[in-house]
């Protein structure tokens, strides 16, 4: 059997969104990245219940953490590039969602119809505002039922426990990724430089286009698709032998 040379970067298989197709992707330094995520959601959400314990009322009964602040961890700590894990759509996502959730409950529909119109309304407000964060639809769903004390909360369940947990974990974010190597909040990093313009190279303006006609909203910042297709258009070219390595 043919062994790949040594220095081929170490794959492995996954499941494509295409069933039945499998693709290989490169995993060096994957389970340490994931390993570091996982540490940074510990930390960051065990900190922030601590801090919101020391800050609760004595007697309240108001939960200090809430379920969808596990999903923001996820975003936050896994995956910090993602423009929906931005302190913006984080912070502005579960507030709006929060009002939301509170004025829809107020109303005093059936729990079902309630449920899906916070969400719908959450999801509305939220794109509105430039601000899509996906645990802010369970947030939305949490203030409707969420139980007795969040409903007798009213507006308050928008100051807290949301905002203050978003707050706490956006700030043990930022500190974990100082200290963890990634950006965040994250920006656009130019560590190459693009190719020489070819025959047949795309621009900015073919890029905004084709992301145009692309049916799906897809969960990458511009900057980075842009980056990334010019760099692997810079690799494709020095194999070809169109420009040096160092060019």
């Amino acid at each position: 059997m043919k062994r790949p040379p040594e220095d081929a970067p170490h794959v492995r298989l996954r499941w494509s969104r295409y069933h039945g197709t499998m693709i290989a992707v490169p995993v060096d330094g994957a389970l340490r990245d994931r390993l570091v995520s996982a540490l940074g959601a510990v930390l960051g959400i065990v900190a922030t219940g601590l801090l919101v314990g020391g800050l609760a009322r004595a007697g309240t009964h108001m939960p200090l953490l809430i379920a969808p602040l596990g999903a923001a961890a996820v975003l936050l700590f896994a995956v910090p590039a993602s423009p929906m894990a931005q302190p913006w759509p984080v912070l502005a996502g579960n507030t709006v969602s929060a009002i939301a959730g509170v004025s829809v409950a107020r109303i005093g529909a059936d729990p079902i119809v309630a449920s899906g119109l916070a969400v719908g309304v959450a999801i509305a407000a939220m794109a509105l505002l430039r601000c899509l964060h996906p645990p802010g639809g369970a947030v939305a769903l949490t203030a409707v039922l969420g139980g007795p004390v969040i409903e007798a909360s009213g507006y308050g369940f928008v100051l807290a426990p949301v905002m203050v947990d978003t707050i706490l974990l956006l700030a043990m974010a930022w500190s974990f990724h100082r200290f963890s190597g990634h950006s965040y909040p994250h920006h656009a990093t130019h560590t190459a430089d693009p190719p020489l313009p070819l025959p047949g190279d795309f621009t900015r303006e073919d890029l905004r286009r084709a992301l145009a006609d692309y049916p799906d909203l897809l969960d990458v910042a511009f900057e980075d698709m842009e980056e990334v297709l010019l760099a692997a258009e810079h690799h494709a070219t020095v194999r070809r032998g169109q420009v040096r390595p160092d060019a």
